[in-house]
């Protein structure tokens, strides 16, 4: 079994659901995250909110995944002032939702002023939700605001045990673990971090506070990039305690500190009945027959890694 703690499932297809089902996921958390296309007023924020808190959800479950997610004004649209006064004034009800496991991902993108109050205000929201932390590091410049990131986050007072750095690379993974943070790896092609590189990571760094998921989202990105760099990192030679870490038991330990993610979510599933609907919608289109089942195997811990 799998958990993938950094999924944008919104963009991806029921064909996704059923790979990652069928390699071995178990959970997901899918973080509130820019679409690509600017959102103009807080309205779309309310509806996409809605979306990963109730229909990716639903939809997770017609597959035997558990969805987790995670709420937050992110770092792009941070810079539009109105845009984002409107997201702080709603975001905390939406942090309050069940399945709700962190505050993110936040932090910075180009770093500006707009960039840098938001991300405070955000911190403080989590702080008086006690609430985990996933921060997104700057696309560019990395380094610096990665450093940047956490001597904010050290400002604020905050618990580094329940924040998340995500999207980091060689540059930024010793300083991130040197100083107590959760170091997450995006296994994204070409833009952040691949298999080889991540299976690199582990040898030279352990399996101590090290998560790996996918990000994927609407562009060129692998849905099954944690099974496959924990089938590579077994291939190597890492052992499986390791591949178990940083593939699974990391990840709840994380986001288990909200609550919300609890491991008998999964090792107790409810059955798959594709006949249900939410809002009156069902997962299934041109008359495809619906799949009722009892989960196929009583999940355990012993189980863990599929190779």
């Amino acid at each position: 079994m799998y958990i993938d703690p950094h999924t944008h499932m919104i963009s991806r297809t029921t064909d996704d659901y059923e790979a990652m089902a069928a390699a071995g996921i178990v959970a997901l958390i899918e973080p509130a995250f820019w679409l690509g296309q600017p959102r103009t007023y807080v309205g779309a924020y309310i509806d996409y909110l809605s979306m990963i808190v109730g229909w990716e959800r639903f939809r997770a479950s017609q597959f035997g995944i558990r969805h987790y997610c995670t709420v937050g004004l992110n770092s792009k649209e941070a810079n539009n002032p109105e845009l984002a006064e409107g997201v702080m004034e709603i975001l905390p009800r939406f942090a309050l939702k069940e399945g709700v496991v962190a505050i993110g991902e936040i932090g910075y993108d180009e770093q500006t002023d707009a960039e840098d109050k938001y991300f405070r205000l955000q911190l403080e929201l989590a702080k008086e939700l006690d609430l985990p932390i996933m921060i997104h590091t700057p696309h560019r410049d990395k380094k610096r605001g990665t450093t940047r990131s956490m001597d904010v986050i050290e400002e604020h007072n905050v618990d580094v045990t329940k924040v998340i750095i995500d999207h980091n690379n060689e540059e930024t993974v010793e300083e991130v673990l040197n100083r107590g943070y959760w170091a997450a790896f995006s296994i994204y092609p070409s833009t952040k971090m691949g298999n080889e590189r991540m299976v690199e990571i582990v040898m030279n760094y352990g399996a101590e506070r090290i998560i790996v998921d996918s990000a994927c989202d609407w562009g060129i990105s692998e849905p099954l990039g944690v099974p496959k760099t924990a089938k590579l990192a077994i291939e190597r030679g890492v052992p499986e305690g390791h591949v178990r870490k940083i593939c699974y038991q990391n990840a709840l330990d994380a986001y288990g500190q909200s609550g919300q993610m609890k491991e008998d979510d999964w090792l107790n599933p409810a059955p798959i009945d594709q006949r249900l609907l939410y809002e009156g919608n069902s997962i299934l289109r041109g008359g495809r027959e619906a799949v009722v089942e009892e989960p196929k195997v009583q999940r355990n811990r012993d189980n863990l890694i599929i190779e």
